[in-house]
């Protein structure tokens, strides 16, 4: 008999690294994001 249990457990650990890692990659583009409105307005402030 398939072991649902550890077919249950295997997709939650799955899922939860996914979102996880989901979280890390906006962090880093919100990063950049705000690292390039810097620059833009630098340079514009240089003007």
């Amino acid at each position: 008999m398939p072991d649902y249990k550890e077919m249950y457990l295997t997709m939650v650990r799955a899922s939860e690294k996914a979102l996880r890692q989901m979280e890390e990659a906006s962090q880093i583009l919100i990063a950049a994001q705000q690292r390039c409105e810097e620059l833009y307005l630098a340079d514009e402030e240089d003007e």
